[in-house]
């Protein structure tokens, strides 16, 4: 397993890292310890989390993730070993400390709870779920300024969480769902007033929605903080196993009508040629969807998922695979005709 630096923290983090937002909704405790267990034994150290999931997000499960992560930390002999990723959520989930906001007194609050369910005195990497301001994340397009937006400063969220690090909670931080802007104004911020520098940027990155070459990777690349790719997979839509209108039992896309981001008309004609792509190079279309993400420079790690153990060990395979030149000329060939149909 290939390890990349986690920004300028000195931490390593294996180059596939373990998504877990299934845990407690399409995963049980014991299928949840049965990856984890998996994924270490493959040589992945690096598993990440957030006080919301398990996704889709409900307040009889909120937490539900971190607490099966939990269970299997106590029972192994070592916690030093794994990299543990979580996150604080931003504004617009009820259900999570009546409305979370990311100021000082509820960003406390939120890793103190998140320490309890993992059972752990300390994470790794500790993220913004997505900004506090108003801005484009999830899909969202077109800008708009919002003058009556009352914010938290950005400057109080690093604040607090350069109090997490002095006090030993938290290890390093990263953002997520952000923009160029919100990377480079928490670095200016960083720089000039002594707050810890983010080391990660946890956006979405794949085949149907490569928008993070535009602004972010030239970022990641000079500034040193490498992206976190999620949903490399696109809700597995990439493995060609919904084309043709198809819905697996039990499968994402069959179980929950909210997750339409990569079932537009554009993304199935670009999924069915990238598959086609994967079968004329007798290539499992899922293992060469995440070896494309594995070969960019500015990744610093690529988030897998898996609802079952055949699917975790298809998503481990593509550690091993270097697509040649004709597979990316291929791929770029798509992307051209096709471009980011699922931003």
């Amino acid at each position: 397993m290939q390890t990349r630096p986690l920004g300028n923290t000195g931490i390593e983090v294996s180059r596939l890292c373990l998504g877990t937002m299934t845990f407690g909704e399409q995963n049980s405790e014991a299928e949840a310890h049965e990856q984890l267990d998996r994924a270490v034994a493959f040589g992945i150290n690096f598993i990440d989390a957030a006080e919301m999931y398990p996704v889709p997000p409900r307040a009889d499960t909120q937490g539900r993730t971190e607490s099966y992560i939990g269970s299997w930390l106590k029972r192994r002999d070592s916690r030093d070993d794994v990299i543990i990723a979580t996150k604080v959520t931003g504004p617009g989930l009820e259900h999570i400390r009546g409305g979370p906001r990311l100021d000082r007194q509820q960003i406390h609050q939120a890793i103190d709870a998140s320490l309890g369910r993992l059972n752990t005195d300390y994470v790794d990497l500790y993220q913004l779920h997505w900004p506090e301001r108003h801005t484009n994340y999830f899909g969202k397009l077109g800008y708009e300024h919002d003058d009556e937006e009352e914010a938290i400063p950005l400057q109080e969220t690093l604040g607090a969480l350069k109090e997490l690090v002095d006090a030993g909670k938290v290890r390093a931080i990263g953002l997520s769902n952000e923009t160029p802007w919100g990377v480079m104004k928490a670095l200016q911020l960083a720089e000039r007033l002594d707050l810890p520098r983010v080391a990660s940027i946890q956006n979405p990155y794949n085949l149907l929605n490569r928008t993070f070459e535009v602004g972010l990777a030239e970022i990641a690349h000079r500034e040193n903080v490498g992206l976190l790719a999620y949903s490399p997979l696109g809700f597995g839509v990439l493995s060609g196993k919904y084309l043709d209108g198809a819905r697996p039992p039990k499968a994402r896309l069959t179980l929950y009508e909210r997750f339409q981001r990569y079932t537009s008309n554009l993304a199935e004609q670009a999924t069915r040629a990238y598959v086609e792509i994967a079968h004329e190079h007798d290539l499992d279309p899922a293992q060469m969807a995440l070896a494309f993400i594995n070969s960019r420079r500015f990744l610093t790690s690529n988030i897998i998922g898996a609802t079952t153990m055949e699917q975790l060990e298809t998503n481990l395979a593509s550690e091993s695979l270097k697509l040649d030149q004709r597979v990316l000329d291929a791929i770029e060939s798509v992307h051209r005709r096709i471009p980011n149909p699922c931003p």
